[in-house]
């Protein structure tokens, strides 16, 4: 596990710098995506001593190469790091902007990311004696499993809504008296319209917190007080992740609408989708992950196609660190970026050229152009 966030962000950098050494000594020459991909500057990785380095050095990852590697070497692709024997999860991608990546995870990694989402739930205040009900179907996407396994960690009782139309996940929401909802946004405000419709009492409900995520509504102002007059009582908790790298951000409990990345997960940088240059303080750039817990199918320097805008630069290291000072059970403190702002207009946008995006409407933010995305991994961006 990714262990205690230390308290200073010279020492997350000391952390994560750690932890990249511990990647690649397992990766290189082990997995055949990540070796061939690196060239001649594998065997300087293996020694690599910094974190700029590891920049300068390692090529950036597209979606679009790892698709093709998986069409070359079907079904899983080269992408991984150990016999398959090893590995016990295989999940996919939505596939809605194109060809789905399946992703497999060996038990450790599975662990990390039950850890992660587990840090997830609890800066949502999920607790044991809550009672967290699943509005949806269990099928290959990652998040569903990981939330009920994160859920069942933190002692909470787990209730099950797949298989079900919304009038029968309401009564059993109502009857079971879940505390805890998640779902997407849109999903909460159609099960709001159902009850109306069908007649039933929302009043009744003890939900007092909507997790929500899968679209942009969760970050966005106006969607964000309509679910909570849809759900008297219920605030409304926004995080975000992807099949191939797991959950990444959770909103931060004192500062609504900032999203704190998790850095003992991931080194995380933000570059302009342009030059490739890393952005300053407060300018836009492109999200780009290397997963630092996930050695049986690792991404290195991934382009999330995720437009964000950082607090501070990650490389400040003289950057004050959050005051909400959560974390695991004991109090830790997380670094305040990237921050993924928001206006009345909230518009997502996308990285022309990332593998993602198509025309929709999103709540309260309009249509999308064909430059920008519905897809949950985009959040708003404010100047």
């Amino acid at each position: 596990m990714a262990g205690a966030v230390p308290a200073s962000r010279a020492a997350i950098r000391t952390q994560q710098l750690r932890r990249l050494r511990e990647l690649l000594a397992a990766t290189i020459p082990a997995n055949p995506f990540q070796t061939r991909r690196l060239g001649s500057a594998a065997d300087a990785l293996r020694k690599v001593g910094s974190l700029s380095e590891f920049s300068r050095l390692t090529p950036l990852t597209s979606k679009d190469e790892l698709v093709e590697d998986q069409r070359r070497h079907a079904p899983f692709g080269t992408n991984l790091t150990y016999p398959l024997s090893r590995y016990i999860r295989c999940h996919q991608t939505s596939g809605t902007s194109g060809t789905p990546l399946r992703w497999l995870d060996t038990p450790e990694s599975w662990d990390e990311l039950v850890a992660a989402w587990t840090e997830v739930l609890r800066a949502a205040g999920v607790a044991a004696g809550d009672r967290v009900m699943f509005a949806f179907s269990f099928g290959p996407f990652i998040g569903f499993w990981l939330a009920f396994e994160a859920a069942e960690s933190l002692g909470a009782l787990c209730l099950p809504g797949g298989g079900l139309t919304s009038a029968a996940r309401l009564r059993l929401l109502l009857d079971l008296e879940a505390t805890i909802l998640c779902c997407t946004p849109t999903y909460a405000i159609h099960l709001a319209e159902t009850a109306r419709t069908e007649r039933i009492p929302m009043a009744a409900s003890r939900v007092r917190c909507l997790v929500v995520a899968g679209e942009p509504g969760g970050s966005i102002p106006a969607t964000r007080a309509h679910l909570e007059t849809l759900w008297p009582g219920a605030r409304v908790f926004d995080h975000h992740g992807m099949t191939e790298v797991g959950p990444v951000t959770y909103e931060c409990p004192v500062q609504p609408g900032v999203l704190h990345v998790m850095e003992e997960y991931f080194f995380a940088e933000v570059l302009d989708p342009c030059s490739g240059t890393p952005v300053s303080a407060n300018q836009r750039g492109e999200l780009v992950l290397t997963t630092l817990h996930r050695i049986g199918s690792p991404l290195l320097r991934y382009r999330t196609g995720d437009l964000v805008q950082p607090r501070y630069a990650p490389e400040d290291l003289d950057a004050p660190l959050c005051a909400c000072g959560w974390g695991h059970p004991r109090p830790r403190r997380r670094h305040p970026w990237p921050r993924r702002r928001h206006d009345h207009r909230a518009r997502r946008e996308r990285v022309s050229g990332s593998g993602r995006g198509r025309p929709a409407t999103v709540p309260g933010g309009g249509r999308i152009s064909s430059n920008a995305s519905p897809n949950p991994r985009v959040w708003p961006i404010w100047r």
